[in-house]
């Protein structure tokens, strides 16, 4: 996985009833950079993850994503990107396995790794056959970063990381991002705990872009 993309927002903007969550953004990500979007609860940093990512379009402004300065369409730019938050929900139908199995199918792993490989890296084998529905929070958060930070893919979007992880989880996490997320591009949601984003060289404070 070669990263050369850049991230560029324009002016970007977006409101919920009336109000500016964010008003006249503009933000440069370099390829291989880390950024933490920092803020409380309701401070707009998952609304602007998700309109960085395109699972929300902008009031005004712009996103581009660029490779080698050329620009990459709109169309193109999810098979960049692998995200993570706590608001995404699994198939619960799915086992693990069958998760894994399935994911491949349009997002390969990293080093083409099989369903066995990344179970194993995600530290869940004893419960790979198991159902997802019968997971505790923590287990199903712990699959959720093993897909994302596991798929080759140079964009890695991770919303409140730490929610549900125990310690030994949370350790789990940093060592993960260490392995397997040397080359990619970082972008981290937090309530400003230090564990999610302490690998961040940059940081972008919400309430200095929030404008009524």
């Amino acid at each position: 996985m070669e990263n050369s993309i850049s991230i560029h927002l324009n002016s970007v903007s977006k409101k919920y009833n009336k109000e500016w969550i964010f008003r006249d953004l503009n933000l440069q990500i370099a390829p291989g950079e880390r950024l933490a979007l920092l803020g409380s609860n309701g401070s707009g940093k998952s609304t602007l993850l998700q309109v960085i990512s395109g699972y929300l379009i902008p009031d005004s402004g712009k996103v581009n994503f660029t490779s080698n300065a050329i620009e990459v369409k709109q169309d193109d730019a999810h098979e960049l990107i692998s995200f993570a938050s706590p608001y995404l929900q699994l198939t619960e139908e799915f086992t693990l396995k069958e998760l894994v199995e399935h994911t491949a199918l349009y997002k390969p792993f990293i080093n083409r790794s099989n369903a066995n490989d990344i179970i194993d890296i995600m530290e869940l084998k004893a419960a790979a056959n198991k159902p997802l529905k019968h997971y505790s929070s923590g287990m199903k958060q712990r699959a959720k970063l093993g897909l994302a930070i596991l798929a080759d893919a140079p964009l890695l979007f991770l919303d409140e990381p730490l929610s549900n992880l125990d310690a030994n989880a949370s350790k789990w996490y940093q060592k993960m991002i260490a392995e397997y997320g040397a080359k990619k591009t970082i972008v981290v949601c937090s309530n400003a705990i230090k564990d999610e984003y302490s690998f961040c060289e940059k940081e972008l404070n919400m309430a200095d872009h929030k404008s009524i």
